[in-house]
């Protein structure tokens, strides 16, 4: 790197999420109502969800959250706004035949993946565009005319030209941006995208990297009696969030992150304790209540790689876990001894948002970066803090990174 560049730095981390609204009491109930469960699924959804720790979830299918609360459906009947959509041609109407959930009867449908598939194209543009915009309105001295590289990540949804292309042209960037997509990760995605990114800015000190993360899992919700297919009914979500990353010096006196290390680690078992799969009527996904004990097991291994120069955990001031449950909140805070105020922006971000999959991580760090005392806050402290952040995938793949505040 030439000796005038700074260090590859994350100047800004923007979010968006759809108006609708889940409350997780009205959803459970939707989901333990539905015919075909079995007696013990019935009660299992009312354990899992309840447990879960989770108040609020957005999500871009306005049918569950109608069901769901049938008291605030309007007399018209169901017909989502799809007029900032990619194609909303391609986006099934319900006001013409219901698709996700029968609105007389209450039953959760079952499309096919191709019926899901079209929404994400219909609703996943206009939250790539509103993250990526926020980001770039919080990144003092960079535009969209600055940006030279862009990074998509996502795993619930396809469609090419993809969002990468879209997002050069909904935001006048120039035609020769270059574009990476980073498709079908899971919860960890965001980490390659930023390895990515910190990789090219270190080659091109005067790039500028824009990384969106959008994910629409309740696309994928269904019901069933089946534990896994519980458990991601009870925590999934939809949601965007964007980063951008640089090395170009910024303003005198602006708060950024420096990126110190990204690493990856692949854990001795697992493999079969989450998955994600394409199904015939939407993503199938694998997730075992084992994986909460894979984590923890393997935890304190997977962060060594960060430890260096005499580092531990002892010398952390921020802690970004990706909230992918409670139980996994739980299992890191205990193996690593954290403390309660260090784990509250994970357990905040799960409560309010749930797990929105690669954009959750970045919900996080955010979360904890401009609660009280976090380095992008009014009360931030003078001296720099340093942040580790944890995602975990399939694989199991655990994804780690520290990063240091910095004002320049």
């Amino acid at each position: 790197m030439p000796e005038n560049a700074d260090p590859v730095s994350i100047r800004s981390i923007g979010t968006a999420v759809p108006d609708t609204v889940l409350r997780q009491d009205d959803i459970r109930d939707l989901f333990r109502s539905q015919p075909g469960l079995t007696r013990l699924g019935t009660r299992l959804v009312g354990a899992v969800f309840d447990a879960a720790a989770i108040e609020t979830r957005h999500t871009v299918v306005d049918e569950l959250a109608l069901a769901a609360t049938p008291a605030a459906a309007p007399d018209t009947g169901v017909v989502p706004d799809l007029s900032d959509a990619h194609d909303p041609a391609a986006a099934p109407d319900p006001a013409v035949a219901p698709v996700f959930v029968d609105p007389t009867t209450r039953r959760i449908l079952d499309p096919s993946t191709g019926t899901r598939n079209d929404v994400y194209v219909a609703r996943s543009p206009a939250l790539f565009e509103a993250a990526a915009r926020d980001a770039l309105d919080r990144a003092e001295g960079i535009t969209a005319a600055d940006v030279t590289h862009v990074v998509t990540v996502s795993c619930t949804g396809f469609f090419a030209p993809g969002p990468d292309y879209l997002l050069v042209r909904a935001l006048g960037l120039a035609p020769t941006t270059r574009r990476l997509h980073v498709g079908f990760m899971g919860c960890y995605g965001a980490f390659p995208a930023m390895r990515s990114a910190r990789d090219t800015c270190l080659a091109d000190p005067d790039a500028v990297v824009l990384i969106v993360c959008v994910e629409l899992c309740t696309l994928h919700l269904r019901s069933s009696s089946d534990p896994d297919v519980v458990v991601a009914s009870s925590v999934f979500a939809d949601g965007a969030a964007a980063a951008i990353v640089t090395a170009r010096p910024a303003p005198p006196g602006v708060a950024v992150l420096d990126v110190e290390a990204l690493e990856t680690v692949l854990t001795p078992v697992g493999e079969g304790d989450m998955a994600w799969s394409i199904g015939d009527s939407g993503f199938d996904m694998v997730l075992s209540s084992y994986v909460p004990h894979i984590v923890e097991e393997n935890i304190d291994g997977a962060l060594e790689a960060l430890w260096v120069d005499g580092l531990s955990a002892d010398d952390v001031d921020l802690w970004a876990v990706h909230p992918g449950g409670r139980s996994i909140v739980d299992r890191v805070q205990t193996r690593l001894e954290l403390r309660d105020d260090q784990v509250a922006a994970s357990r905040r971000v799960l409560r309010d948002v749930g797990n929105m999959s690669s954009a959750t991580v970045l919900f996080v760090m955010r979360e904890a970066l401009e609660s009280e005392g976090g380095a992008w806050s009014s009360t931030a402290p003078p001296r720099p803090q340093r942040m580790v952040a944890m995602a975990f995938g399939p694989g199991l793949t655990v994804e780690t990174g520290s990063f240091r505040s910095r004002t320049a």
